[in-house]
């Protein structure tokens, strides 16, 4: 079935015209706490990588052959 070109681009336009678009304060506030959380997330997973790491060197370094 075949849609009418014109309606189609009048219907979008109608839906465009609900979005509610951030302003600018949300934009930098939502982007600092992406920056703020991938910055915890980095630390907190480096931590458990150097726990991880250090105690498969005791188990390797008292309990290897």
């Amino acid at each position: 079935m075949a849609t009418n070109p014109v309606k189609f681009i009048n219907e979008t336009r109608a839906e465009i015209a609900k979005v509610v678009w951030p302003t600018r304060r949300e934009v930098v506030l939502t982007t600092v706490m992406v920056f703020i959380m991938a910055a915890l997330m980095a630390t907190f997973f480096s931590l458990v990588d150097l726990v991880i790491r250090q105690g498969l060197q005791f188990i390797l370094t008292y309990f290897g052959s």
